[in-house]
């Protein structure tokens, strides 16, 4: 019998909060019906050791990504980034970096055990220009228009409504913003029954699009200048790879969005009480003690 769309969602949580706790005893790894120790394929390996060695060794044993969406999303001084699905937090920290003092780095995560495991790992790191939101990348907390870059590290494939993902990251981009994401995508010809032989969905893989799905989807949410280029094999058809897109400056769907109603209420977020989401003061200290999104309907 096939899991229904909220049973995988939380076979999802399960997973990664299990991941999230075992980083607190012995470390843990990437995708995989288990945590089991990083391959070739998956986790902070495919960071360079720079990038590692500048991180708390927690953060890094909880990456548990494809690939390593911040090199590729040409993140700049000042600009405001959103990783989808932060886990641990590795890519929001080195997006910090990346942006400096004048920027700021968001995480999103549904997982309260990663959400914890992030805000200790941004204290030890000392980032004051980060903040952690609690909710589903299905309807991002926050309003449309504000952010800059949207990055994640294989996690789409993990939703259960990936329409909705490609819309709300469409909605909450600036005009002429941009997608630097990494992601696990299957050959064309692969049937999505095909896929669910080659591994799980809480492993990566039975969950993934096609490439032609990937792009199909992307110019339906309103996106342009889409690029999906494969890095390497994940299972036999099955790849990483590097997706990147725009949004364009104008269009109707932009003007649409941008009038649409917006607000954080209903999900609950990791800023202070009665803030906004998007307020830049944030502090880490302020995010750990907070009560819930404070955000006016």
């Amino acid at each position: 019998m096939n899991e229904q769309p909220t049973d995988l969602r939380e076979s999802v949580r399960q997973r990664y909060a299990a991941a999230a706790l075992k980083v607190a005893e012995v470390g843990t790894a990437c995708c995989g019906p288990q945590p089991v120790e990083i391959d070739e394929n998956f986790g902070s390996t495919l960071y360079a050791a720079d990038e590692r060695d500048a991180l708390p060794t927690e953060t890094v044993a909880a990456s548990l990504g494809c690939g390593n969406p911040t090199a590729v999303a040409e993140l700049r001084e000042g600009e405001r980034v959103l990783d989808l699905g932060s886990g641990g937090g590795i890519d929001v920290l080195l997006s910090a970096r990346r942006v400096g003092p004048t920027g700021k780095a968001y995480g999103l995560d549904m997982t309260e055990e990663m959400l914890a495991l992030a805000l200790a790992n941004a204290e030890r790191a000392g980032a004051t220009n980060v903040q952690f939101l609690k909710g589903t990348i299905e309807a991002i907390p926050l309003p449309a228009g504000t952010i800059d870059v949207v990055i994640s590290n294989c996690v789409i494939n993990l939703s259960v409504d990936k329409p909705a993902v490609f819309a709300e990251t469409f909605r909450v981009l600036k005009p002429g913003g941009r997608i630097g994401v990494t992601d696990v995508v299957a050959d064309n010809t692969l049937t999505p029954e095909q896929r669910a032989e080659r591994g799980d969905y809480v492993g990566c893989i039975a969950g993934a699009l096609s490439f032609a799905e990937y792009q199909q989807g992307l110019e339906a949410a309103g996106f342009t200048d889409i690029e999906i280029t494969p890095t390497h094999f994940v299972a036999d058809g099955m790849h990483s790879a590097i997706v990147r897109a725009a949004k364009p400056h104008h269009s109707e769907r932009t003007s649409a969005v941008a009038a649409a109603a917006d607000t954080c209420c209903g999900v609950a977020g990791y800023c202070t009480e009665g803030e906004q989401a998007t307020d830049p003061s944030t502090t880490v200290a302020e995010a750990k003690a907070a009560s819930g999104c404070g955000c006016e309907s």
